[in-house]
């Protein structure tokens, strides 16, 4: 079995000597860059298996690192470890292409354990349609670039929101549990992601209300069902 590389992209030393250590200690083989520039470049040379991500980091915001990461790979996984908490702060992550976020301080074991969640899902958690539109009553969803278009409009979603989609379009017509998505999706179904879900539910319906034929029900105490 091949080490999996985590790079860990943190700027404070002994935190990030801490991780470093406990990774390594897992069998985990670690790449550490202390900026925004440097674990950029580490991406492009060592292709690491996930990235466990700073936000305020000295060259800039790591939110920017994660989209600009996304533009150019939606798979890998991506984890913030950040003292930024507001919840607004745990959305602003998942939209710019998180799939999980955890707040300093944190137990190492649950870095440890959601690093591996993400990891085991592999590099797609869903099987990608081919590079075709698929159709959607009036509109056409082109998955994984999100591209959402409808009688010459044109919508680009973001990372977290055309995964959503993805996973509500292969499950049309039946339920799909909050927890199924945020396990899926996030890699947990605490407070913090099941309230950023609530937020990319709430800008989907609203992109599709334009087709009165495509609806997301919420099916309370369970879960959301695409209507179409």
């Amino acid at each position: 079995m091949s080490i999996q590389k985590v790079l860990l992209i943190e700027d404070e030393p002994v935190l990030a000597e801490i991780v470093l250590e406990s990774l390594q200690s897992r069998g985990f083989s670690v790449l550490h860059a202390a900026t925004l520039a440097e674990g950029l470049k580490r991406y492009y040379d060592e292709s690491p298996a996930i990235i466990v991500l700073d936000v305020m980091l000295p060259d800039g915001s790591g939110f920017d690192l994660a989209r600009q990461i996304r533009n150019l790979d939606t798979e890998l996984p991506i984890i913030f470890l950040t003292s930024k908490s507001l919840p607004q702060d745990v959305v602003d992550g998942f939209e710019s292409g998180g799939n999980d976020y955890l707040k300093k301080p944190f137990s190492l074991e649950e870095l440890i354990v959601r690093i591996r969640a993400l990891l085991s899902k592999g590099r797609l958690i869903i099987k990608q349609p081919d590079a075709n539109n698929i159709a959607l009553g009036q509109f056409s969803f082109k998955y994984p670039k999100g591209v959402l278009q409808m009688m010459g409009n044109e919508k680009i979603l973001t990372t977290r929101e055309a995964e959503i989609l993805h996973m509500l379009i292969l499950n049309s017509n039946r339920v799909l549990s909050r927890n199924e998505l945020l396990i899926t999706l996030w890699g947990n179904d605490d407070y913090f992601s099941g309230r950023s879900l609530d937020v990319f539910i709430t800008k989907l319906r609203h992109y599709l209300k334009a087709d009165p034929s495509v609806n997301i029900l919420n099916i309370r105490g369970q879960g959301y069902k695409l209507i179409c």
